[in-house]
């Protein structure tokens, strides 16, 4: 049926209307303390989406370290006047900028907000400032990824302030300056995350998730690395398979990636993508497994081949069995060849424990309380790795996703729904404040 003008709009505002008046008559079940903070969310989002603009124009790619401490420099003045107690952990140990942390010490449950600084826009990158398209939506190098959702955590933080609540709360944000490029090593890049998790009843991550406000992540694969090399006896090609000379490093690399396929390709949420593989009488491969050069002939049997992927896992437990089972696979060899294989372990899994299932049940009725309808778990398959997982196992429930919705994040289309900060901001505030009033047993 075709809609005219007038009439479209006449249903869009109905439409809108109908929204509204779902929103104000679930907010009724909300406490007077909870309405205040939803009322102090919108008298300040003005100023959170200036703030939004402001982060986002500063360049803070991964490796200007300048810009990544500017960054952590205008969110710290904030937590400052908030009355957080704030440091700048620095990165020269890790080879990175460095980290903000800020504490609120109070008695009860400690909640642990995770953000980051950083983009993967570099100053030589094209794409550098804030670009409104339209009144709701804008266009930028971060925005989502991830100065959307530090901006939630801090207009949340603001908004329990303004309610009187933030005073009584026992809170920690940490807000990591090398999330999109790890430094190394990484217990020394990740030790002040894991550390500010220590005692922590519940931790909340504010990357954008899978840009679906009805959705949020309780789990997360892991994302590591492995480095196949494998070696054989070189001699003419005609005397292949001949017991002197055996398969060669080609058919030894082959044989395991065929029997890596065949054993573990059905697991459900494992993959192991081989990215890289060069074979022949000389291999060379760079330090980050992403470039090298080979030499040989088709009539000289391979004498070396290198393989380089990468390794995703839902849990510990199907980390540590890939791994054996991978292990198990090169140590079979074919005639006169032999193997060896290294892992990189990366990031870590963050398995979907029952913690995360209750966190997730309590952000989903702050929303729907909200008026804002219901929030369900990301398939982890859509998930990549991000720092919370780092405090896996160490937090009992952990919950990530739940920054500023939009799409496109790390291109140059990075683009973010400006109607979803103030919801969102509320929904997040809501959250802690209930995980701190009446905690929630993991």
């Amino acid at each position: 049926m075709r809609i005219r003008p007038n009439s479209l709009r006449f249903v869009v505002a109905a439409a809108t209307s109908l929204v509204v008046a779902h929103a104000v008559q679930a907010q009724s079940t909300l406490s007077a303390s909870e309405r205040a903070i939803v009322r102090a969310v919108d008298a300040h989002n003005a100023e959170a989406l200036a703030l939004l603009e402001r982060l986002v124009n500063i360049n803070s790619g991964t490796m200007n370290f300048a810009g990544v401490r500017k960054v952590g420099d205008v969110l710290r003045a904030d937590l400052d006047a908030l009355g957080f107690k704030t440091q700048w952990v620095d990165g020269a140990a890790f080879r990175r900028a460095g980290h903000l942390v800020a504490e609120h010490s109070a008695s009860g449950p400690k909640l642990l907000l995770i953000g980051h600084l950083d983009t993967v826009f570099e100053p030589s990158s094209p794409f550098q400032k804030f670009e409104r398209l339209d009144d709701s939506t804008a266009r930028g190098p971060g925005i989502i990824d991830m100065k959307g959702g530090d901006v939630i955590i801090l207009y949340a933080l603001r908004a329990l302030k303004d309610a009187g609540l933030l005073d009584r709360m026992n809170v920690t944000a940490v807000f990591d300056g090398d999330e999109e490029d790890s430094g190394t090593p990484k217990e020394a890049a990740r030790k002040a995350l894991v550390d500010a998790a220590s005692g922590a009843h519940a931790a909340l991550g504010f990357e954008d998730g899978a840009a679906d406000p009805k959705t949020a992540v309780i789990s997360r694969r892991s994302a590591g690395s492995w480095t196949l090399r494998t070696t054989g006896e070189p001699a003419h090609s005609s005397q292949i398979f001949k017991p002197q000379v055996g398969a060669g490093a080609v058919y030894e690399a082959s044989r395991i990636l065929h029997e890596f396929y065949t054993t573990l390709s059905k697991e459900q949420y494992l993959t192991f993508n081989p990215g890289l593989a060069i074979g022949g009488t000389q291999v060379k491969v760079d330090t980050t497994g992403t470039e090298g050069s080979g030499a040989g002939k088709r009539n000289v049997v391979a004498e070396h081949m290198e393989v380089t992927g990468d390794l995703r896992t839902l849990s510990p437990e199907q980390h540590a069995k890939a791994k054996k089972t991978m292990q198990q696979i090169v140590a079979r060899h074919l005639p006169k060849t032999n193997a060896t294989i290294e892992f990189d372990d990366g990031y870590p899994p963050m398995a979907p424990t029952a913690g995360n299932r209750r966190l997730l049940a309590v952000y989903d009725q702050a929303s729907r309380e909200l008026g804002l309808g219901n929030v369900v778990a990301v398939d982890p398959s859509r998930a990549g790795a991000a720092d919370v997982s780092f405090v896996a196992g160490k937090v009992p429930m952990l919950i990530d996703g739940i920054g500023l919705s939009g799409h496109d994040d790390h291109t140059e289309k990075e683009t973010a729904d400006l109607r979803m900060l103030a919801p969102l901001t509320k929904r997040a505030a809501l959250t802690m404040l209930r995980l701190t009033q009446s905690p929630v047993r993991p």
